[in-house]
């Protein structure tokens, strides 16, 4: 087996959702002045590759250490959508025809937008990425999907109530969301689909976690 990384690396001031605190990685202990090297995170739940839990956004909703490790892995399918333009909407016409026709029940959606190789602290990047639209949502729970991941921050974009509004049609049918995905040149040539990993650090409670995506490889 090989393991096929998709993860977005976390570091001091790595860009993340603008309404979040900036990620802070400091050196708290270093071997210029001590016997040991440690550093000391400050960064949101939401931060980097994450999962969203249902209580992200649904009141009363399952957090993230309620949700069977085991749902975190399964079959999925790349949706090679690049490239998409600033702010473009993800309609249901574009993502149906980057995936299968009989898309099977419980399947892992993992829309590659192309933003995830311009990952910077940029204007364009932070509030201009592509936005799922409300009905392509629909059309996901009615597909019956397991998890629909992102190589964005976020998949609703910087728009209050378009973001609101999708998270409340996913999450709400416990629908899980990775987000921060990248996916390496590779990966769009496997054949689909591959299995998916994406196990939750265990915080008790929380609305997300960060996690480590891979694609499972037989070869």
């Amino acid at each position: 087996m090989r393991i096929l990384d998709l993860s977005q690396p976390i570091f001091h001031s790595a860009p993340n959702c603008p309404a979040h605190p900036l990620v802070r990685s400091e050196v708290t202990s270093s071997h210029a002045t001590a016997s040991w090297c440690w550093e000391t995170l400050t960064l949101a739940s939401h931060t980097g590759s994450h999962l969203d839990a249902p209580l992200h956004k649904i009141a009363g909703g399952k957090s993230i250490d309620q949700i069977p490790l085991d749902r975190f892995v399964g079959a999925a399918w790349i949706a090679d959508l690049r490239p998409m333009e600033p702010q473009e909407w993800i309609t249901v016409e574009r993502l149906s025809k980057a995936l299968p026709v009989d898309l099977p029940p419980d399947s892992i959606v993992l829309m590659a937008t192309g933003w995830g190789d311009i990952r910077e602290r940029s204007s364009k990047w932070l509030y201009q990425s592509p936005r799922l639209a409300p009905e392509t949502a629909e059309w996901l729970v009615e597909k019956r999907i397991r998890g629909l991941g992102v190589d964005h921050w976020g998949i609703g974009g910087w728009n209050a109530e378009n973001d609101a509004t999708v998270h409340t049609i996913l999450l709400g049918k416990e629908i899980w969301i990775v987000e921060e995905l990248r996916f390496p040149e590779e990966s769009y040539s496997l054949p689909m689909p591959q299995n998916f990993m994406a196990l939750p650090i265990h915080l008790k409670g929380h609305s997300g976690a960060w996690c480590r995506p891979v694609l499972l490889l037989d070869t």
